[in-house]
């Protein structure tokens, strides 16, 4: 049982917690401006659960969608479910529990909220076969991994206003960032089994695209900070944030691998960045 317990912890990413820090910090950040200040402790609580959970959950499906490509890439080879050691049904299993949970989380908080989960979980499970058919699935990653915008407007208001479609779009277009890092990562097997992303649709624009929608993202959250905060606090989360996009810059420029997976881990830091100025200056 042991042993099957650490197999489903790898399964989960448990020991890489950056994935569901990506999802966490707009989250987040989105229940701050939703309530223009402190959600209260409820929210936070069930959205940073609800977060590690169905990022949980989504690894299950994703693992069980990609098990026959993962045997052919350096960097997933060795996953449970593409080496046998967790069957697909147990991943599935688990992955539905996991996803139960969390429902169970939002069943604590509005009617909206409820229904816009809906949506979120339809979207969650369609990611890991849009690389089949789209050229950039990254995209489709960009709104599974920034639907916790909405929902946290409908917790918080009981309904979802373009602001926080404005925010999905600011942060859709971090996630293409990280994710099309990610990609490169990965491109020369991808180009070799016949899976569609970003880095290999963008070609050599890649590196050039990836600082744009950085750029974007920080524009769009300055954007909607302004008026809301103090205008010293957006000038040094945008600063932050831009210094550690420049850094990453360095990271991917020449394209190689240890570069390009290096620039995705450290992504959380940027989400947090713009978390912390929220928050900063919210208080302020």
């Amino acid at each position: 049982m042991r042993d099957r317990f650490r197999l489903y912890l790898d399964l989960i990413r448990w020991n890489r917690p950056a994935g569901w820090l990506l999802l966490l910090w707009p989250s987040l950040y989105a229940l701050w401006i939703a309530q223009d200040g402190f959600p209260g402790w409820h929210l936070v609580a069930v959205f940073t659960l609800g977060t590690i959970l169905m990022r949980s959950a989504g690894c299950c499906v994703n693992d069980v969608a990609d098990r026959e490509f993962d045997r052919h890439v350096k960097r997933t080879a060795q996953r449970p479910v593409t080496t046998g050691q967790v069957s697909v049904k147990e991943a599935l299993v688990l992955g539905a529990v996991l996803a139960l949970l969390a429902f169970l989380l939002v069943l604590t908080t509005n009617a909206a909220a409820i229904a816009w989960s809906f949506a979120a979980l339809a979207i969650a499970i369609a990611y890991p076969y849009a690389k089949r058919f789209v050229s950039m699935p990254q995209a489709v990653l960009g709104v599974a991994f920034s639907f916790g915008i909405p929902m946290a407007f409908a917790a918080v208001r009981g309904e979802v206003p373009a602001l926080a479609w404005l925010l999905l779009l600011g942060n859709l277009c971090w996630v293409l960032a990280y994710d099309t890092e990610y990609a490169m990562v990965d491109r020369d097997d991808d180009l070799r089994i016949g899976i569609k992303t970003s880095a290999i649709t963008l070609g050599r624009a890649d590196v050039p695209v990836v600082m744009a929608c950085y750029v974007a993202a920080i524009a769009v959250w300055a954007g909607v900070m302004a008026g809301r905060v103090p205008a010293a606090v957006i000038a040094l989360t945008a600063g932050v944030a831009a210094a550690q996009a420049a850094w990453h810059y360095t990271l991917i420029r020449n394209r190689s691998r240890e570069g390009c997976f290096r620039a995705f881990r450290v992504n959380h830091w940027f989400g947090f960045t713009l978390f912390a100025g929220t928050v900063l200056g919210y208080a302020l």
